[in-house]
């Protein structure tokens, strides 16, 4: 078997996704095509090529957002170590997760509630211009349709949770939440998702606003 550097294996593998694409008959739009690739790279799953729905302006806006040093949130440690550091650096941003934050698990205990909700609400208040990626947490997406509805306005919702249970109701909700309210959203219609996911969909934003998407630039 070849050994091959990173960069080379990462142009290799694009170009197959390219090329399957092709023999599908499916054309990604151009402004959304380097978030849909990067996420099929991540899962080898053509079907989000589909699912993933943008709300007008999505990439364009989180780009800008990224490049003001906007930080960004994530609703598990698993998806924010896939988040490039390096790549948020270079923006002047940085990362978060709240999920084991001590007083945010004393919190959700005291009143009954779920960490992941009481995490959203500490982004709100701490974090208002941030972008936040939910891959695990349907209840997260519901915390930050109601906090929308209260004035919070992020620079970008990435609604990417994985399940069975609420995942398409919470989905559907921060979709229709985000259009009318004008808040940027990428969303993964359907059951799949995960943090693999929102970490490739954030990083895929990140590498364009850092000019990084070329993997070289990377230093891979």
């Amino acid at each position: 078997m070849e050994h091959r550097k990173p960069a080379e294996i990462e142009r290799a593998s694009m170009e197959i996704i390219n090329s399957e694409l092709t023999e599908r008959g499916i054309l990604l739009a151009e402004d959304t095509a380097d978030v849909v690739r990067r996420v099929i790279h991540a899962t080898a799953d053509f079907d989000y090529a589909e699912n993933l729905r943008f709300s007008p302006g999505a990439v364009e806006r989180a780009v800008g957002a990224l490049r003001s040093g906007a930080s960004v949130v994530t609703d598990t440690n698993m998806a924010l170590s896939g988040v490039s550091g390096p790549g948020l650096r270079r923006l002047n941003g940085s990362k978060h997760c709240f999920m084991a934050d001590p007083q945010v698990a004393m919190e959700a205990k005291e009143r009954g509630t779920t960490r992941a909700v009481v995490s959203v609400e500490k982004a709100a208040e701490a974090l208002p211009n941030c972008i936040y990626a939910v891959g695990n947490a349907p209840t997260a997406l519901l915390e930050l349709v109601r906090q929308m509805e209260q004035g919070f306005r992020p620079a970008l919702i990435v609604g990417v949770p994985v399940g069975f249970v609420n995942v398409l109701e919470a989905k559907e909700a921060v979709w229709e939440a985000c259009l009318r309210l004008e808040v940027p959203a990428i969303v993964a219609m359907g059951r799949k998702g995960g943090s693999t996911v929102a970490a490739a969909i954030l990083n895929a934003l990140i590498y364009r606003a850092a000019d990084m998407t070329d993997p070289e630039k990377r230093g891979w």
